[in-house]
């Protein structure tokens, strides 16, 4: 028999209030047991309430609030005319992602470094994994063969050290980490060029491992 859920809608009403209440504690608390228990005391939630919403203690509450972040960015790219080329697209679909977190930077910050612990790496690479894929899909990536893994596994690359930049740049607009943005960019879409050469050139020389394989088996 499976076991009763809460209703989805009302579990997140609730994670909702709980994390309104917690990111103001992070500075003080950090993402601990403790912020956890004074977040819920403020929400008005008992203890029997927050391990059925938060299971996975505070990185539970960390994986939605950063889920909320992904489709508030997911809204916004959505939102308005979207750029021809497409390095403008990744451009403005990594930057929307990076202000879905505005006004919350130490806390993200602290969010982060939580999830390099060996109780919340997995989580995080996953959570990042995820980032990738729904900023792909924003801004119209239909892809499903091969291709589909190296897009995401390159934006991971990209994502990830320009949001360490965007944490760590006081100026609010952030001009550093959007140059840095733009030179990561750059570099990508040359490899892709080069890539693509590369390729080019190959699809005209013989196939050696199906030689190889007819070889092995003698020639008619």
């Amino acid at each position: 028999m499976n076991e009763a859920r809460p209703n989805r809608s009302h579990a997140d009403q609730a994670r909702g209030r709980l994390l309104d209440a917690a990111l103001p504690l992070v500075p003080f608390e950090g993402w601990s047991g403790s912020l956890l228990r004074l977040a819920a005391r403020d929400a008005g939630m008992s203890d029997d309430e927050l391990a059925l919403y938060c299971p996975e203690g505070v990185i539970s509450l960390i994986v939605f609030w950063w889920r909320q972040m992904d489709e508030s960015a997911r809204k916004s790219i959505a939102t308005g005319e979207s750029p021809a080329k497409i390095r403008e697209r990744i451009r403005r679909a990594v930057l929307l992602r990076l202000e879905a977190g505005k006004g919350h930077e130490d806390a993200l910050a602290r969010a982060r470094a939580r999830l390099l612990l060996p109780d919340g790496i997995a989580t995080g690479a996953e959570l990042t994994w995820k980032t990738s894929g729904m900023i792909w899909r924003a801004i119209g990536d239909t892809s499903t063969d091969a291709n589909w893994y190296s897009k995401r596994a390159i934006l991971t690359g990209v994502w990830t050290s320009t949001l360490a930049i965007w944490l760590s740049e006081a100026d609010a607009e952030k001009p550093e980490t959007k140059a840095f943005l733009d030179r990561r960019i750059a570099n990508v879409m040359e490899f892709e060029k080069v890539k693509a050469k590369v390729n080019k050139q190959l699809a005209g020389l013989p196939d050696f491992a199906a030689i190889a394989a007819k070889m092995r088996y003698g020639t008619r």
